[in-house]
């Protein structure tokens, strides 16, 4: 089992920067891919970003290709999404998701089903 908080949410402007994370507990947490995903007022959620349970293959939808950069740190149990030339189409609540590695590239992952366990999510509202 693993148990996600996220935090860092907030409100910025458009064209600045925002990092949210996510802590899990656990003491196999390099054993999970993590997954960022948002959800909009009346959208479902989608893929953001999603990294290997090394770090060392990370993924990215298109339309944060180039301005979030997603990363971990394993000796703190944390994910990291770094947030930069933020778009009003990117305000949403952002969710992390783990799912436990199985040999296959995480690049695979793409959709919420394909994620076990979830946070709470944080509010990222970006204005014009």
């Amino acid at each position: 089992q693993v148990q996600l908080v996220e935090s860092g949410g907030g409100l910025v402007q458009a064209g600045g920067s925002l990092r949210v994370s996510c802590a899990a507990s656990g003491r196999t947490f390099s054993r999970y891919d993590m997954g960022w995903f948002r959800q909009a007022p009346g959208k479902e959620r989608e893929f953001v970003a999603a990294i290997s349970g090394s770090g060392g293959t990370t993924n990215y939808a298109d339309s944060v290709k180039g301005r979030f950069t997603i990363s971990r740190d394993n000796v703190k149990n944390t994910v990291y999404l770094q947030m930069n030339s933020l778009k009003p189409e990117d305000t949403a609540v952002y969710y992390c998701g783990a799912r436990q590695f199985l040999g296959i590239s995480v690049s695979n992952y793409i959709r919420p089903s394909d994620y076990n366990y979830w946070g709470q999510g944080t509010q990222v509202t970006v204005s014009s």
